[in-house]
């Protein structure tokens, strides 16, 4: 039975937000290592805490592979240098990124406003004559 340092999957997904399902597919993908007792899987702070982090990286729109290599680096790194220069260099790349389709995004809206614009000036003079 879990006690107050594990918790069950449906409490957890309560807290955190999701689904068991969701977090029966972090499992899956081996990113979560729940504890077993009997066929009750039980999550301990760290579980929660590695949960916490995998959805704060799809969040900010990582895959599962480049989550799984933040996680492994700071489970070998106890000093967590490697995974703070590794973090920084994805988190640069993902601005770049990101930077770039708002840009991209930016020049559609002006480029679509100015396709309205122009449609309602043809409306107006096809209305004249």
């Amino acid at each position: 039975m879990p006690d107050s340092q594990h918790k069950g999957i449906q409490e957890v997904a309560s807290q955190l937000g999701v689904t068991p399902r969701t977090l029966r597919f972090y499992e899956d993908n081996g990113l979560i290592s729940p504890q077993r007792v009997g066929s009750t899987r039980v999550y301990s702070r760290r579980d929660i805490g590695r949960m916490q982090l995998i959805l704060r990286g799809k969040r900010l729109g990582f895959t599962i592979r480049e989550i799984r290599e933040f996680l492994d680096l700071y489970d070998a790194d106890p000093s967590h240098r490697e995974q703070m220069e590794h973090l920084i260099g994805r988190v640069e790349e993902r601005l770049d990124s990101l930077q770039a389709q708002k840009t991209a995004i930016e020049e559609t809206i002006t480029e679509l406003e100015q396709i309205v614009r122009e449609a309602n000036e043809r409306l107006v003079t096809a209305t004249r004559g």
